[in-house]
């Protein structure tokens, strides 16, 4: 098993949800977080006024999948999240040793 994170822009978010669902995959977590990479933030005119924001808003996605369809939830993340602007995100995949379903004990590639 496979434990997919993804950090997108919010705008994004339904797009890569849809594309997500289309290949059967129907669980995933999504966390509202701020953050910045090469971006570095961005400058802002408030009022005249104006404002460097250092941390930009993402959305994290977290999503546990078999090792089957770990390649095709990566490629549906990478081409609906896709800007080719800077700040568009990253993917992580990790190894997910252990999954348990706590209301019926399931363990596995059962519990996903």
């Amino acid at each position: 098993m496979k434990f997919v994170i993804a950090i997108i822009k919010p705008f994004k978010l339904d797009e890569v949800r849809e594309g997500l669902h289309s290949i059967g995959v129907d669980a995933l977590t999504a966390t509202e977080v701020k953050g910045y990479g090469r971006q570095k933030g961005q400058t802002e005119i408030y009022r005249g006024a104006e404002y460097n924001i250092q941390f930009l808003p993402k959305i994290k996605l977290e999503i546990a999948v078999p090792d089957s369809q770990c390649d095709k939830v990566v490629e549906v993340i990478q081409s609906a999240a896709c800007t080719g602007k800077i700040g568009d995100g990253k993917i992580f995949v990790l190894d997910l040793e252990q999954a348990i379903r706590i209301r019926t004990q399931e363990t596995g590639e059962n519990a996903l």
